[in-house]
């Protein structure tokens, strides 16, 4: 009883493949070689079937409502400065020593993107870590680093009696010259 299963269940699971005869190759033994080709098991699906459209939607990509402009974008409070309706934020900040830039995503306080005069390939090429020329070529760096990860519109406010300084400007310039938007599009809102 126990031996006509196994062989019943060994001929279903070999039924498909189809014994070939053997291939003869000039100077080599015969071979039998086996087909691989298997019968189909379901039909093709007829043309309702294809044209079909699911009426559900999962949207696999999660920054595609950001670049339609059609994410919710968490507004925070009135009075909260930076504001907080945002996609992507840009924060730049000098210290006595270093120029640190960054970028950050609405839905994470860890930022995205950053670039740093404390990085070594960055620190090399400058005379000074802190200077008008060090916030250009962070400006420069953290242009291209976004480019290359697909973020080309984000949020930059700076205080306003910061803005006016000659290092700001610079690396605002360098940013902008690398094909960064300072701006978000508005949300757009849909009517249902």
């Amino acid at each position: 009883m126990a031996l006509n299963e196994i062989s019943r269940s060994v001929r279903l699971l070999f039924g498909p493949f189809q014994r070939c005869r053997p291939v003869v190759a000039p100077r080599r033994p015969t071979v039998p070689a086996r087909c691989t080709s298997q019968t189909a098991t379901q039909p093709e699906p007829t043309v309702e079937e294809n044209e079909a459209v699911s009426p559900t939607f999962v949207n696999r990509n999660p920054r595609n409502l950001e670049q339609l402009a059609l994410a919710v974008k968490d507004r925070g409070w009135k009075t909260s400065w930076p504001h907080r309706e945002f996609y992507h934020r840009l924060m730049f900040s000098r210290s006595q020593s270093h120029v640190t830039a960054e970028v950050f995503s609405c839905t994470s306080p860890v930022p995205v993107i950053s670039c740093s005069t404390k990085e070594w390939a960055v620190k090399r090429e400058l005379s000074s870590t802190k200077s008008v020329a060090a916030c250009q070529a962070v400006g420069e760096v953290l242009a291209l680093r976004c480019q290359q990860a697909g973020i080309t519109r984000m949020v930059y406010h700076e205080i306003p009696w910061t803005y006016r300084s000659d290092a700001v400007q610079a690396f605002r310039k360098a940013v902008k010259d690398g094909g960064i938007l300072l701006s978000e599009p508005r949300r757009k809102y849909l009517e249902s």
